[in-house]
Parts: C-alpha cells; sequence; structure tokens
C-alpha cells in the first residue's frame, strides 16, 4: 500500500518509559509495541512545553512556543497562527479532530477581524485549524464558581445519558469516580479513590469511546485525510474500570526516582516546585501505591484500545493506506524527583514516546528500527505535509521532515539540540513566591549529553549530564568544573532566541527573488553619474524635456 491518509494519535499525559516497547518492567503493551515494530520508534522525542495547551500548540502549529504565544493552558492561540489543518489543506488533505486540543480560541482577535464562530473559517480558527468531527477536552470539573469547561464532555455525557447513567455530570460520578456499598459516590479527584474501579462498564469509559468515535471518523469519510485522534487519559483523574483497576499492585510500581540530596541542595526555583500540594502529595507512598496501579491501568486499556483499532483498521484495509503516530503531549512525575504533574524539565515531564507507522514501500527498509535521533513534536506538522505530497513551508514550520528518516535516507534530524519552555507567570507557584510575570519564565536546552535550565530572575542555572546521570540526580548548575559546558549550552540557547520566527509572510524563495527585484523598479542609491550603472536601469530618468516652472530669481540688492 501507499499511504493516502494520517491517524494522529495523541494521548494525554503518557510517560514515555511506561510501554513495554520503551523498557517498562511489568506494563506490557503488546499492540502498542507491534506498531513499533511496523514502523519506527524514536527514543528522543522531545516536547515543546510541558503543560498540556502550550505542548499541544506547538505540536499543531509546528512551532516553538516562543513563535506562537500561546505559553500556558487558556491562553489562546492568536489568529493568524497557521496550523497543521491549514498547511494540510492547502496540498489537499482534510484535517479532522477526534478528541482533546485544549485549545482556547481568540475570542477578541476573532472580533477584531470580524470572524463568526460558526462560519466554516471562524470554526476552524477557534478549532486549531482541524474540522471538528467530535471534540472532547475531556475535563468537566465543576466548583462553587461553575465549570471549569463548559464544554467538557458534551457530547459524551449526552451519549452516557441516553445509556442509562442518570446524573447531572456523568463524566464525574461514573466515568471516573467509584462507588461504596451505600451508594455513595467516591470522587476520582480524591487520590485515595484512584485504587477503587471506576462505576462504569468498561466499554462505556473513554477510552474506547472516543477509539468507537476514531472508527466511525474513518468509516465515514473518505481519503485524503489526517484524522487527530487524541485521547483524554491516563491523564487524572486517576481512576479506571475494571479489570484494569485490579490489574497492578504496588509490587508492579517502578522505584522511585529521586535523592534526599535533591531536595536538600535544591535549586531555589525547583525547590518551588517540589514544595506544591502535589508535589507533597506524590511524595508520599500510600500516594504513589493507590496511583500508579491506576495510571498503569489505563496504559494498559489504552493499550488493548489500540489492539482493537488495529485490527479493525486491517480488516477494513485502512492498515494498508494510513500512516500511523503514536505519541503524547508529556509526561507525568509520578513522584519522581519529589514531585507531580508535568510542569518541571526532567525527561519523565519532557521526553515522550513517539512510534510512526508508513504503509508506503519506502518506508520497508526502516521497519522495527529504534532512532536516537534528536526529535522535537514540531516535526510531526512539517512530517504531514511531506507525506501529503506538499513541500513544508520552512518560514513558519520550525520543525523538520522525519520522512527521511522513515524512508531510511537519514539516520538523524540537522538539529544538536532541543528546546523547551516554561511560562509559569499565571501560575500559584508564581504568586506563593511573588516572582514578577517577565521573571516567571525557563528555558530547557538538551543536546544527546547535556541538559541545562536557564531561569528568568536573576538565578543560577540547573546542568544534568545525561550520560553519567541518566535519572537526573545531580544538579551540576553551580559545579565550577563545568564553566564551559554551561558556556556551550547558553551558546545553543542563544543561537536559539536569535533565531527569526516572526517573517512568516514570505518564504526564503520569495526573499531571494526580492534581493534582485527592485532593481528594474527605479530606485537608484549610491549612483553619481548616469555612466556608472547599466543604462537600461535610469531609462525613465533620462532624455526628459519639461519646461522651466522655477519663480525667477530676484536681484539681491
Amino acid at each position: 500500500g501507499m499511504a493516502k491518509n494520517i491517524l494522529f494519535i495523541m494521548f494525554d499525559q503518557l510517560r514515555w518509559d511506561y510501554l513495554s516497547c520503551y523498557g517498562h518492567p511489568h506494563l506490557h503493551t503488546p499492540n502498542i509495541d507491534r506498531l513499533a515494530k511496523m514502523g519506527v520508534r524514536f527514543d528522543r522525542a522531545y516536547i515543546q512545553s510541558p503543560i498540556c495547551g502550550s505542548s499541544r500548540m506547538s505540536t499543531y502549529t509546528g512551532r516553538y512556543v516562543h513563535s506562537h504565544g500561546a505559553s500556558w493552558n487558556g491562553i489562546p492561540l492568536k489568529v493568524g497562527e497557521m496550523t497543521m489543518g491549514d498547511h494540510l489543506r492547502q496540498v489537499g488533505m482534510d484535517c479532522y479532530l477526534v478528541g482533546k486540543t485544549h485549545m482556547r480560541a481568540d475570542q477578541e482577535g476573532m472580533a477584531r477581524l470580524g470572524l463568526e464562530p460558526d462560519s466554516i473559517i471562524g470554526a476552524r480558527v477557534a478549532e486549531c485549524g482541524f474540522d471538528v468531527f467530535e471534540r472532547d477536552d475531556g475535563m468537566r470539573p465543576e466548583g462553587e464558581d461553575g465549570f471549569y469547561d463548559p464544554d467538557g464532555a458534551k457530547t459524551y455525557n449526552d451519549w452516557l445519558r441516553a445509556k442509562g447513567y442518570d446524573s447531572d455530570n456523568p463524566w464525574h460520578d461514573f466515568a471516573n469516580s467509584g462507588i461504596d456499598a451505600d451508594g455513595n459516590v467516591l470522587s476520582g479527584w480524591f487520590l485515595k479513590h484512584s485504587a477503587e474501579p471506576a462505576n462504569i462498564e468498561e466499554e462505556d469509559s473513554e477510552t474506547p469511546y472516543l477509539t468507537g468515535r476514531g472508527m466511525e471518523f474513518m468509516q465515514s469519510h473518505d481519503g485524503p485525510w489526517c484524522c487527530h485522534l487524541s485521547y483524554i487519559k491516563p491523564h487524572w483523574p486517576y481512576i479506571v474500570p475494571d479489570p484494569y483497576a485490579s490489574m497492578y499492585g504496588p509490587e508492579h510500581i517502578k522505584p522511585v526516582v529521586r535523592s534526599d540530596g535533591e531536595r536538600d541542595h535544591a535549586h531555589p526555583v525547583f525547590g518551588m516546585f517540589m514544595d506544591t500540594k502535589v508535589g507533597q502529595a506524590f511524595s508520599r507512598s500510600d500516594v504513589r501505591d493507590a496511583v500508579i496501579p491506576a495510571y498503569m491501568g489505563l496504559i494498559k486499556q489504552a493499550d488493548d484500545q489500540m489492539g482493537r483499532l488495529l485490527d479493525w483498521m486491517e480488516q477494513t484495509g485502512r492498515l494498508q493506506d494510513t500512516v500511523i503516530v503514536v505519541t503524547s503531549d508529556h509526561g507525568d512525575f509520578l513522584g519522581d524527583h519529589w514531585m507531580g504533574e508535568k510542569t518541571f524539565f526532567h525527561d519523565a515531564a519532557t521526553r515522550v514516546p513517539l512510534i510512526i507507522y508508513d504503509p508506503s514501500p519506502q518506508a520497508d527498509a526502516t521497519r522495527g528500527t529504534v532512532c536516537d535521533a534528536l526529535v522535537e513534536s514540531i516535526d510531526l506538522a512539517p512530517t504531514f505535509v511531506d507525506l501529503a505530497g506538499g513541500t513544508p513551508a520552512t518560514h513558519i514550520l520550525e520543525g523538520e521532515s522525519l520522512v527521511p528518516i522513515l524512508h531510511g535516507q537519514q539516520r538523524t534530524t540537522a538539529r544538536d539540540f532541543v528546546i523547551c519552555e516554561y511560562d509559569y507567570s499565571a501560575t500559584p507557584i508564581a504568586h506563593i513566591n511573588n516572582i514578577a510575570v517577565r521573571d516567571a519564565v525557563m528555558f530547557m536546552v538538551a543536546t544527546t549529553r547535556w541538559k541545562l535550565i536557564h531561569f528568568e530572575g536573576g538565578y543560577r542555572p540547573m546542568l544534568f549530564d545525561l550520560q553519567n546521570d541518566p535519572d537526573e540526580l545531580q544538579d551540576l548548575g553551580d559545579s565550577a568544573d563545568h564553566g564551559g559546558v554551561i558556556d556551550v549550552m547558553y551558546d545553543h540557547l542563544f543561537k536559539w532566541t536569535r533565531r527569526q520566527s516572526q517573517r512568516t509572510t514570505r518564504s526564503p524563495e520569495q526573499l531571494i527573488e526580492m534581493r534582485t527585484k527592485s532593481r528594474k523598479r527605479g530606485v537608484i542609491i549610491g549612483v553619481y553619474d548616469e555612466n556608472d550603472t547599466p543604462l537600461d536601469l535610469t531609462v525613465k530618468y533620462r532624455g526628459k524635456r519639461v519646461p522651466n516652472k522655477q519663480r525667477p530669481k530676484r536681484d539681491v540688492t
């Protein structure tokens, strides 16, 4: 077969090392492993920001956070930023969404430009460039001020109610909670309930539901299409229905990766991140013992659904003409480095699984191989344009196509470092520690050997030797012996900040053409005599006669 379509699968908060093909000793994921045997497994894939919204905006635009500006959840992607859907439609490929984007529309910008949200173009601008088959950001939390996301789990909640899950918010009350003997809801928001089975038929839970919706999309659409099948799990609330709830116990948990030295000699900003509620919670073994088996169960369920999906695609012929990509938007600390959540720069958060299967014969050379090239999430958009037969717009897309690697023409990418950014200016950490908005920003630059973290606000950097300290336990940022390495890493960071990322309205080809274009338009600068330049360039300025319109000069007496 030849690639005609692209199925772009993203899991939310799936850590890179929680799949058996990436080395997890107890969590067997044979279906994702099967995909890896059919394609290329990338071992050094890094995200561009360790938070859902901005990581996804980089993946969908093919641009660094520095360039697109949507630097935290709920900060809108500004009107005018092109996304993979915009690029793909230009080369004749549709681009649809089934699941989560975490996109927040730039409503002010849309109103300023007169874009109606219910027009086709307005809807695309509001939906991150996707045509929406079903959007489901999953989250439907509710507090005294109302819903976090009024549209969260919208269609899914209606579907659950129609199946007899009677509640004003079945997403919470059934799909993400347990139940006790008296019928009380045991909310999945409380980590002690993570060990409870979710009170829902397994096939009605979120991961099987979205798998079914992805299959319905593929059944009802002719290609060429790109379908972003974007799962909500294994992101919190950490709770899963049986049989997955009871598959794993504390004996299946990998040893925690942390040291007392990390805490005792912590960089001041790292200390602030360890000191959060979620960091304190995940530093406790009772929390980890409750949560991690549920997290593993969610991943095992996801792998089983990948099996259902791959078998169905094989039977319907889709496996022969569809590129399949599996990745994640970031990881989860799960107590490593005394932290929970994802908002820092250790590999637990910033490194993600990435597996790409291309059915084309050109990819036969690389089936089942592992690639250790430095890859970034921003590489996916140009890769998809390349697969669709287009030429990636390199003045807009900041990543590089991975097709030459998939087709065995290259072993590596052109980059020698990766970048990840985090802007915590709108977070409680900045509030509690009274950090100015412009100082609440940090950057990671990493090579295959070293990882440097730079903090605004006058702090020293952090540095890890990834070769001799792969667990990233020893911060060398204040080591006198590593001054030279730190200088080299800062050179990489400064090289990155100096790149031209905002000249998105002109391509390199157009710029080269412009170099000589105005020469025949009559701009003559620095020419003293008409014979000093080719005469045809000054044709409009020679051999002309006009009447004298000057006032006659008066005699000065």
